[in-house]
């Protein structure tokens, strides 16, 4: 397989705006040669920090609620301090895109870090000047083959872990363990990992939230070990609110190998089908379960981004 036959959750139109965008550091719009921080920063140095992925649909950002609360509460349970809250959040993010002319098609990574450190070790108090707050926002849109082809999933040796090593419901900026399974998972010939948890059962892959369609019913993981993702939880309100039915289970990769479908659910790429697991194709090909989820879905986003609207004013 060559590296143009690979394709990842994450794949975009290539757009060369993109080249000449302006990123948010620490109060200020720069040009993207211009965008830098420290070496000392405790990001950069021990991944200490929290992230978040939203996309910009008619000038908002969908679920941004939701987002900020998972944001906060991360930052909270790890003892960083932003000292600012959700709009001001808001206003970094809608001063950005606009400094970009962005009013949609566009996502944002924004990152937060425990702030630059007086030495290079590891103990949390040494970052001592506060965070540093980063927003990149890109021009964005996925390629067609990611609806078209699908994705190639692999069975990874690398698990997501227990909460008490590293709860996989942070958005960490300590990726390490994700990026080992889906090297494991590129080294196996496929695109991305699928991890199981740590007794076994079929939790998530490396980038995104998994889902399998069997005999009309929707499943996925209990939630127990994998993150807890935004749109994740939303297609599980769509199934519950649109009498689909979905089951939050523990399932093994017998039922994962025997699904009708398979999906895999992102913020970047909303529903991505799956198109097979450890080279054994998942179902006919025929997606009608996730087809139905992907329109509702595009529904709750335009819902979603008219109510902010008219909340703003």
């Amino acid at each position: 397989m060559t590296d143009t036959d690979r394709h990842s959750t994450h794949d975009a139109k290539s757009d060369d705006r993109n080249d000449h965008i302006k990123i948010y550091v620490d109060g200020e719009i720069v040009p993207k040669d211009e965008a830098k921080v420290s070496v000392y920063d405790s990001g950069f140095m021990l991944g200490d920090g929290m992230w978040e992925g939203m996309r910009l649909y008619d000038g908002q950002w969908a679920f941004f609620d939701e987002h900020m609360d998972r944001l906060f509460n991360s930052l909270k349970s790890v003892s960083i301090d932003l000292n600012m809250g959700p709009e001001d959040i808001r206003k970094i993010l809608d001063d950005t895109a606009a400094a970009n002319g962005m009013t949609g098609d566009a996502h944002c990574r924004l990152m937060i870090t425990r702030g630059r450190k007086a030495k290079p070790f590891q103990h949390p108090a040494l970052s001592k000047w506060g965070p540093t707050i980063v927003a990149i926002i890109e021009h964005s849109k996925p390629v067609d083959s990611l609806q078209n082809a699908g994705i190639r999933l692999a069975t990874v040796p690398q698990v997501r872990g227990l909460p008490m090593s590293q709860d996989a419901k942070y958005n960490s900026h300590s990726k390490l363990n994700c990026v080992i399974a889906c090297l494991q998972a590129e080294q196996a010939g496929a695109d991305e990992g699928l991890m199981l948890d740590p007794h076994g059962f079929v939790n998530t892959t490396n980038a995104c939230n998994f889902f399998i369609v069997r005999r009309g019913e929707v499943w996925t993981s209990t939630g127990d070990y994998c993150m807890n993702g935004v749109t994740r939880q939303k297609v599980i309100d769509l199934c519950r609110a649109n009498d689909i039915p979905v089951r939050e289970k523990n399932y093994s990769l017998y039922e994962a190998y025997g699904a009708d479908e398979a999906f895999l659910t992102g913020t970047f790429g909303a529903q991505t089908p799956v198109a097979e697991i450890d080279g054994k194709p998942i179902g006919t090909g025929e997606r009608p379960v996730m087809a139905r989820i992907r329109a509702l879905y595009k529904e709750l986003v335009a819902e979603n981004v008219a109510a902010q609207k008219a909340a703003r004013g």
